[in-house]
């Protein structure tokens, strides 16, 4: 975080959604900001940006259930359409009529289809290379970890070295030199939480049904105000895949951040700060 920001004061709670816990974090005034992690995400990932989105928005950074100190909940649909069902039962008892919803990669996706499914509750989005049904480059890792092995494998990850954690986030930055000694615990801490690394197999499982289905409901789209942020290093959803998805979101505008890679509010907090709060701050939006 730049020296410059003013530090607001971060509160946290939780919120029953469907008789389950759901942790969130908030901070600051103004029109509502709901802050979507990723596939093994949490809303720690946020960190170095909910304090300068606090001087624009009143921002919330939620653990999505069966993710970070949310409550694990055994046979939750995991779904897109479930899960931004939830989002939307979390905006009730959070008391938000509507919001601008900012997501990353399948917390981008989550979001869209929030957006298509309740479009009243969603005032413009912000999507971090949010998956996509135009992206083929991870295919071939969803169907190796739809296969036996590859599920025994995945339930060995929160047992791994923590080196060989850390070398797999590197992989996600453009310069590897860029992950801070802190962002690794945004994505390991809860996954040795018994049921979710099962609720991320899950969401795994249905991979292509949810594109499909994501798909079908993006040109309800068109007209939704949204920003797309991508890094040109991005190795798990290609940036070829954005030009695609902004000329079907006709009111969106992309901006590329140049040798940075899938996780682009962390791995350069202060330009996407900045990208976030002139949005924020634009009529238009």
């Amino acid at each position: 975080m730049n020296s410059s920001q003013t530090r607001t004061v971060m509160e946290e709670g939780y919120v029953l959604v469907d008789n389950a816990r759901l942790h969130y974090h908030r901070a600051g005034s103004g029109r509502p900001l709901l802050l979507l992690h990723g596939l093994v995400g949490s809303a720690r990932n946020w960190r170095n940006n909910i304090h300068f989105l606090a001087q624009h928005a009143t921002v919330y950074a939620v653990d999505l259930l069966n993710m970070g100190e949310s409550e694990r909940v055994a046979g939750l649909d995991a779904s897109l359409e479930a899960t931004a069902d939830r989002v939307c039962a979390c905006m009730d008892a959070l008391g938000l009529d509507i919001a601008d919803i900012a997501g990353h990669s399948h917390g981008g996706a989550v979001a869209m289809m929030l957006a298509a499914r309740h479009p009243g509750r969603v005032r413009s989005l912000i999507l971090f290379a949010p998956a996509n049904p135009y992206c083929d480059l991870g295919r071939q890792l969803i169907s190796f970890y739809q296969t036996r092995g590859g599920m025994w494998l995945a339930r060995q990850i929160p047992w791994l070295p923590r080196r060989l954690k850390a070398t797999a986030l590197s992989r996600m930055y453009g310069n590897p030199a860029r992950v801070a000694s802190d962002a690794l615990d945004g994505y390991t801490a809860g996954l040795h939480v018994p049921g979710t690394i099962d609720h991320v197999l899950s969401i795994v499982s249905g991979w292509s049904s949810d594109m499909r289905k994501l798909r079908d409901v993006l040109s309800g789209l068109a007209e939704k105000p949204t920003l797309l942020i991508w890094g040109d290093r991005d190795r798990a959803v290609g940036l070829e895949s954005a030009e695609r998805l902004r000329r079907k979101l006709r009111r969106s505008s992309l901006l590329v951040l140049p040798g940075v890679g899938h996780i682009p509010f962390e791995e350069m907090p202060e330009a996407c700060n900045g990208a976030m709060g002139d949005w924020l701050s634009t009529p238009a939006a």
